[in-house]
């Protein structure tokens, strides 16, 4: 007699899985797996784009508004696989989504290394950026179900710090091969990257798992007496807890500030940095060491989200970033005003994704988390189709970026503020 079918979220556990799972939680391997993907999918699909660009116009002879565009198509399509994320993933499995997702990534890049041009690269990288936003929502949407929710700050904090370690691959691996090749060294640039993507959809391949059932585990955390005892930041408050519509309009809002604002930064830093008098190699060591510096960035401020609320974790980023944009926007000295808007931003950088990914689950639980997070990543994707639209218009008009930094210096603190009247969610297990 057959043996029944497997399931379809249910993978075979190999060896090496096993051997996993029985010397540490499965939850904190499904973390650091989560960390190589955001690495892939928005680290390198995404923020390597920021040291390419110069590179990119001075070969291609691309204008401000071109550029602007290009990154622009790039968050039309992140915003297009986040919507689609949660119906995709219910119907075949974060695993095989991310994978799927990864593919897509590695293979559209390759096409942006051989393009003649932006009728090339802007449907190239707009396919990128699907890949992109169907990969990081659905990985981010595994945190409510392998965590806690007194842990899930900590969880997401890991996994958004992948993007920190590409920056500072990219930080110097792309001025390397330009200083080497030339403006045309953006090809190899592109083409090094795609084939890291592929590595890593090998990695999630083998090793991502859909819900800690599949291990015969549960998710870390939940046997914690202290789950029991008291809740986690926010609801010891007293304040009435917000409604699943309204707190997601509110945490939509501030996602839609978050990415317009950093994304004006992270696109265009680069480009201020040389317009300023720095070479392409010393703009990506100040690109390296925000790289640096944003590894502390989410599992710092994710567990001070678990421990003093959502509302604080990100009025507190908020601020930050606020102060970096100003201080770029000044410039009221070159180097230390870089220096201090660096160190600022770094420190803070890929906070805000993980405390959302931790507060979706907060708000409506494992089994919805990843369509809410789909939800905010809409008005997310929006900021950032946006920002660098009008961040290239207004260099445009007036010669350089400054004027978009002092935008965003605005907007940011004005989210600061906002965050700050975020209501607790209500008390739900796990």
């Amino acid at each position: 007699m057959r043996s029944p079918p497997t399931p379809p979220d249910v993978v075979r556990v190999p060896t090496a899985v096993g051997w996993l799972s029985a010397r540490v939680h499965y939850a904190w391997v499904i973390a650091v797996l989560g960390l190589a993907t955001v690495f892939a999918c928005l680290g390198i699909a995404r923020f390597s784009l920021g040291m390419l660009l110069p590179s990119m116009r001075a070969d291609l002879g691309l204008a401000y508004t071109v550029l602007g565009w290009i990154s622009t198509a790039n968050f039309v399509g992140y915003l297009t696989g986040a919507v689609g994320a949660g119906p995709v993933v219910a119907r075949i499995g974060a695993r095989t989504t991310v994978l799927a997702a990864l593919v897509t990534i590695a293979v559209s890049l390759g096409v942006v290394a051989v393009a003649g041009g932006a009728s090339v690269i802007l449907p190239a990288y707009l396919i990128t950026g699907v890949g992109s936003g169907m990969a990081n929502v659905a990985v981010m949407g595994l945190v409510p179900h392998w965590f806690h929710r007194t842990t899930r700050g900590r969880a997401s904090g890991i996994m958004v710090i992948g993007s920190g370690f590409a920056l500072m691959g990219s930080g110097v691996l792309v001025p390397e091969i330009t200083a080497r090749w030339g403006p045309p060294g953006w090809r190899l640039g592109w083409a090094i990257l795609a084939a890291v993507v592929l590595a890593v959809a090998v990695l999630e391949g083998l090793f991502l798992r859909n819900r800690p059932a599949e291990l015969g585990l549960a998710p870390y955390g939940e046997q914690s007496p202290a789950v029991r005892m008291s809740g986690a930041g926010e609801r010891a408050s007293g304040r009435s807890p917000a409604g699943p519509a309204r707190v997601l309009a509110h945490l939509g809002a501030l996602y839609l500030v978050f990415g317009f604002t950093y994304v004006v930064y992270v696109t265009f830093i680069v480009e201020t940095l040389v317009q300023r008098g720095f070479s392409e190699r010393a703009a990506g060591w100040f690109w390296f060491a925000v790289g640096a510096l944003s590894i502390l960035s989410g599992p710092v401020f994710g567990a001070l989200s678990d421990r003093a609320g959502r509302r604080v974790g990100l009025a507190a980023v908020f601020a930050l970033h606020g102060t970096s944009y100003l201080l770029i926007g000044l410039a009221l000295d070159p180097v230390g005003a870089i220096l201090a808007s660096v160190l600022l931003f770094g420190v803070s950088a890929w906070s805000i994704p993980g405390i959302m990914g931790a507060a979706v689950g907060d708000y409506l639980g494992p089994v919805q988390a990843v369509t809410a997070f789909g939800r905010l990543t809409v008005a997310f994707g929006a900021g950032q189709a946006l920002g660098p639209v009008v961040a290239g218009a207004m260099a445009e008009a007036s010669g350089g970026f400054s004027s978009a930094f002092l935008l965003t210096a605005g907007l940011a603190a004005g989210a600061a503020l906002v965050s700050l009247a975020l209501r607790p969610p209500a008390e739900r297990d796990g």
